[in-house]
Formats: C-alpha cells, structure tokens, sequence
C-alpha cells in the first residue's frame, strides 16, 4: 500500500493550560476596564495579549506519514461429517473459492480462514460433540484486533452445535454473515433419545423414552437392541414420546441400541439409531445356607458371608437329626421353627444362592422341596453344595431330587489323607480357579495348606476345576438349565481360613465360585468380550478349548457406506484366554463374532451429537448474523453474492450482497513538526501591537 500524508494543528503549551487561561482572563479584564474608562490604544493593548497568549500556546503544524493497514476478512469453512450429505461440500468448497476470488479483488483486504475438520476420536477426549463453528471462528479471531475486522464468512449447513446467546465480542461489531449449503425443507428420519438411564439393579427394568421424528408422519418400525441381542420389536407413532422397559441383564456396561428403520427420502441412517450404556449393579445378595450339622466349617462359611456387607443371609442349622430321636417334639428342636414351606415354596425363588453344607437326606427337607430346588436351579437359580462323609452314604443329598442336577456322583468312599488341592488342566483356563493366589507355577504342587478328607466321586457332567487327593475331584462347576451349581467334594475349606499349613484363597475361591453362579460375565468361562478406550478396542476371548476362533469384526453403519466386515485373529496371553487390540476411527457401535459368541462396544460417543439432526437449516444462524447486521443466504438460491465495502453503523448486507466493513485502519512512519508563530514574528508582533498603543494614546 502507498503511504498518505495527512496535516494537522496542534498545541504544545510552554506552561499549563489553566495558567495559560488565567492569564488570558487577567487580560481580557483589563482591555475591558481600558475600554470603559474610554481610554485610547485599549484594542491594541488587547492585539498585544493575544500576541502573548498565542505564542505561550506555542501552536505547531504536524504532518503525518500514514501507512494504511489492511482490514481482515474471515472465511469459516464448516467441513464436519455432516457437510458430506448431497452435494453440501461440494457447494461450500465453491463458495470458498468464489469469496477468495472476490475477495482478492477489494483493496486493502487481508483474507483469512479457519476450516473445522470432521471429528476424530481422541484418546481421553471429553470435548463436547458437534459442529462447534463457532469456536473455530472466536479461535482464529484471537490475533485479530477488532479494529481491524471487516467480517465474517461462515459456510456451513446450518448445524452449528455452539450458537451462544449474544454476538461473541470478538467481532468488535463487524458483520457475521452465512452462506447455507444444503437443500431447503429436506426431510429425513430420525430418533431421539428423551431419557436414558444411566445406572440400574441387575435384573430390575429400568425405563427409556424416546420419539421418532419423520416429516411424513404415520408410524415407523422401531428394534431395542441390548447388549448386541434383539429383545423386543415395536411399531411406534412418530413424534409421540414412547417409554419402554430394559431389564438389566449383567452387571457392569450394558449397551442399548434403539434403531428405527429407514424411511423416505433418507438424508444419513446414521441418526436412525441412537445408543446409550446403562451400568449395571447388583442389589443385596440374598443367600440362604442350610448346616447339617454344627462344626468347625460351619462357622467358616457363616463368617465368610455376613463379611460382605453386599449379602443378606439367613442361615439355618440343624442341631439334631429325626435318626437321634429321643421323643423331643420336632418344634422343640430348634430355637425358631424351621420355616420349611416359607423357604422351599413360597420365596424359593426371592434367594439368588442356596447353600448346603453337611446337610444329610432326611434331616426335615422333604423329596417335594428338593424336588422344587431342583427346578429353582433349572429355571436360573444357583446351587452350591459343600459336602461332608455322610454324602458316600445311603443318606447323601445326591439320592434325592436334587441328584439330578449334581454334576458329581458319590462312588461311597472317603479318603482321610492330607493332601493340598491343586488346579486342573481344565481349571487353569477357567476364570473360577486360573491364578488364583499362591497357585504355584503350572506341574507343580501349589503353596497352599493341606487338606485331610475328600469324598470320591465321578465327575458326571460339568468341569472339575480343583482336584484332590489321588487326582480325584475336589470342586466341580456345572450348567444346569439356566442355573448353574457348584460342588465341593470335602468338607475341609475351612482349613484354609485357620491357616493351617499356611492356608489358602478361601475369601478369594469361595467370591469366585458364588459370582460364577452369579452369572458374572468376567467370570464366564466361555465368553467373548470387546471393551473401547477412545479409538482402540480390546477384544478379549475366554475359552474352555485349547485354540480360539477368528472374530469378525463389523464396523458402525449399514452398506455401502458402513458396515465393513474385518477378520481378527486373537493371540493366546494365558491358557484359554486370547487377546487383540484393533484401532478404529469412526465413532458408533462395533459388532464382534466368533460364529459362537457375539459382544458389542460403543466408540466414541456412539450417539453423536453431528448426527442428532442433519437436516440442512439457517434458523441456529439467523439470530447471530441479524444481530450483526450480517445476511444470510442459500447456495442453491444466490451462489455468487457481490461483495461491497461499507461504512460502519451502515447495512452490510442484502439479497444479493455482501458488506465488508471499511475501517481505514492505519499506521504513523513518520511525523513532520513545524511551528506556526516563529520567535521573530511573536516579537514584531507584539512590538507593532505595543507602538500601535502608544502612538493612539499620543493622539
């Protein structure tokens, strides 16, 4: 830019303004005195004065050399993943170059821009989702003095997620524009998430809400998805909330997926989806133990329980059997009557596990309520039996109802030898029993205390995970129906809480085994787990067999443009347990598949805000560009707008153009100083002024 020149008068006083002013009034008091007494050559005393005054104020020309500065315009590009529906990049990236173009022809005007790029997932990132244009804009506008902005460009869709309430005062006045890509009144379905609960009871429902909206209106098909399994398919009246129940089925992250089909005119399906996690906790275990008999173990097992404030037990002991009959009424055998019925009938099923310790065949519990157990544990329930001599006998619990669901029969022998239980093969890739403390190294004997007896059996069905003496099965876990139950072949786990030859993992064994009847999924010996940490995956795989079967992996989305299919192989990291770990860059949910089993992960925010509504729109912008004095435009309606310079406070937009605030900003490279009253003209001056006096007076 050249450089101007621009004059100027300015005072620089040889005393202070207010002595200057006292002066003068002193002064102009006296020419008027002089004036009233009629006394001649008082207009000249009054010439003298100003004389005087004038060359005090001491009055000087300055000339600047002025540099103008260039003003600053600001193009916005919004290239978030919404801008990639249509043809909305394609026009954005048209008028970008259209205002660079037009831009490079106004004098005096520096362009700049600030593109927002799609999303990325970040590691640890809690940063809101969305279109934050804004942001972007306040973000380059920091280095910018508002002096020197001429405006504002934004090219976006519309769906800007951070619209504040008043004009961001970086704009320092200038006017915010907007150049709308998109279509006008496009119509695309969507759901919406009203209420989403984020924590619920194991085995309670809890409540979502939600709506789908769809310009055509009607009704739409919508699928609850949890934990990857379809629960429950519902025809929904669009733009009406609906409520409905999710029962939590495990603890810990359970995702929810609720998809309503595609209907006409689809602009994204990624918003006909919408996921949340609701963290599942376990309310108070209730565990029913029934003692056969009092002995050292029976207070083992009371005090490992009531140690978890989590469960509510009720414990029952039999003190004496029916066979010791001394004609002692039934009733009296106890101190409170032992609520047969209560217990085995009507609130079987309101125990989550039922323990039998020692307990003999004929000691009051009837074959009906075995009976009943039995089809407690089958229809969900969980059975854990701690069994004691009497087991090899004609009067085992094994010779009642509840043989059935035993995985280990009695061969009627009981080995009275020491002997230190040790891990399976199969145990070791078992969850219940691999690494447990002080387990030793595989092959050889643990470091745990001994035990003294062990009932021999036959391992029937199931998976003997701790053995015994002789190789002989010690504990054995098993399915039945939807329960499951576990056996403990001595008596003698208390051994390990007295710290006899220095003890065991009895806490930890015992948490492990009632948390597998428990059904708790880091316990499952077959399972498939997949957990997301920002943009990587860790695919867990347990497993019973000796090999691992390739996952496949599905990515978020529906063909073509999502749902791509990508086979992982898993490496073994301890028997029967294999990893991987798989980054990913899209946010949404992530499907795995052994052909078996199948497990879920939600990356990112799965249910991102950018895809909340991508209906092109101007009302989010509008009220920000009004209050500027800006305009707004369609790209389908007015492609190419003029581009004029204004004055501010004048309007700075129409239908047709644009308006770039002039603000004439400039800097001074120099300044030329020259006095307007020389000392030898205030003399003369003042001289001619004095003699002028004189020669009237003389008059």
């Amino acid at each position: 830019m050249n450089t101007t020149s621009a004059a100027s008068i300015a005072f620089d006083p040889l005393i202070p303004w207010e002595a200057l002013a006292a002066m003068g009034i002193a002064g102009l008091a006296l020419v008027l005195l002089g004036l009233r007494a009629g006394a001649r050559g008082t207009l000249m005393r009054l010439g003298a004065v100003v004389v005087v005054l004038a060359a005090l104020a001491k009055p000087q020309l300055i000339e600047e050399q002025r540099k103008p500065i260039a003003d600053v315009a600001l193009i916005v590009v919004d290239d978030s993943d919404s801008m990639a529906i249509g043809e909305r990049r394609q026009q954005v990236q048209a008028a970008r170059e259209m205002l660079k173009r037009k831009f490079g022809q106004q004098e005096g005007l520096e362009i700049r821009e600030a593109v927002l790029p799609p999303s990325h997932i970040q590691l640890g990132s809690e940063r809101p989702g969305g279109t934050r244009l804004i942001e972007a804009m306040r973000s380059a506008l920091v280095d910018v003095p508002p002096e020197r902005l001429a405006g504002v460009v934004l090219l976006s869709d519309g769906q800007v997620h951070d619209v504040p309430a008043n004009l961001p005062p970086e704009l320092g006045g200038a006017p915010l524009h907007a150049l709308i890509a998109g279509k006008k009144n496009e119509r695309d379905r969507l759901i919406v998430i009203e209420q989403s609960p984020r924590y619920g009871v194991v085995g309670r429902e809890v409540t979502a809400k939600f709506h789908v909206e769809d310009p055509n209106g009607g009704t739409a098909p919508v699928t609850l998805t949890v934990g990857g399994e379809i629960v429950k398919r519902m025809e929904v009246p669009v733009g009406k909330p609906v409520e409905v129940p999710i029962t939590v089925a495990n603890p810990g992250p359970n995702v929810v997926e609720i998809e309503v089909a595609p209907g006409q005119n689809e602009l994204t399906l990624d918003n006909n989806r919408a996921l949340f996690t609701i963290s599942g906790v376990r309310d108070r275990l209730r565990v029913l133990l029934v003692s056969g008999e009092p002995y050292q173990g029976e207070r083992a097992w009371r005090n490992l329980l009531k140690s978890d404030p989590a469960v509510d037990l009720v414990h029952f002991t039999i003190l004496r059997t029916p066979q010791k009959d001394d004609f002692t009424p039934v009733r009296e055998l106890s101190l409170i009557v032992f609520p047969m019925r209560e217990l085995f009938e009507q609130k079987l099923k309101e125990f989550d596990l039922i323990i039998f310790d020692r307990y003999e065949s004929g000691n009051l519990i009837t074959r009906d309520y075995f009976r009943n157990i039995a089809e407690y544990v089958k229809g969900g329930g969980a059975l854990l039996v701690s069994v004691g001599p009497v087991f090899a006998t004609q009067r085992s619990l094994y010779r009642t109802p509840l043989g059935a669901i035993l995985p280990a029969a009695p061969l009627g022998d009981v080995l009275e030898v020491g002997f230190k239980p040790k891990v399976s093969e199969i145990g070791q890739r078992h969850p219940v029993t691999a690494n447990l403390p002080q387990e030793g190294q595989p092959g050889k004997e643990p470091e745990w205390g001994r035990w003294f007896r062990l009932v021999t059996s036959k391992t029937e069905h199931g998976n003997t995970v701790l053995a015994g003496a002789e190789d002989r099965p010690l504990v054995v876990l098993d399915r039945v129906g939807k329960g499951r139950v576990a056996e403990f072949l001595s008596d003698q786990l208390w051994m390990w809480n007295r710290g006899i030859d220095g003890g065991g993992p009895q806490p930890e064994l015992v948490r492990r085994v009632a948390h597998w009847l428990m059904k708790e999924p880091d316990l499952e010996e077959e399972a498939l787990r997949a957990t997301a940490v920002g943009g990587r995956i860790e695919i867990v795989r347990r497993t019973l067999a000796s090999t691992f079967p390739q996952v496949t992996m599905t990515a978020p989305g529906t063909p073509p443009n999502g749902g791509a299919e990508r086979k992982i192989d898993l490496q073994q990291t301890a028997p029967g347990l294999g990893r991987a770990v798989v980054d990913v860059d899209k946010p949404g949910l992530y499907r795995f598949d052994d052909g078996t089993l199948h497990a879920v992960a939600a990356v990112g925010n799965p249910d991102p805000l950018e895809f909340s509504d991508v209906r092109a729109t101007d009302a989010k912008l509008r009220p920000l560009v009004e209050a500027s004095a800006g305009t707004l435009m369609w790209l389908q309606d007015q492609s190419e707008p003029d581009i004029r310079a204004v004055r501010p406070g004048r309007a700075a937009g129409g239908s047709d153009w644009l308006g770039l605030r002039r603000n004439d900003g400039y800097t001074v490279a120099g300044i030329n100083q020259t006095p307007l009253l020389p000392g030898i003209l205030v003399a003369l001056a003042f001289l001619m002024a004095i003699a002028a006096a004189w020669w009237r007076e003389g008059r």
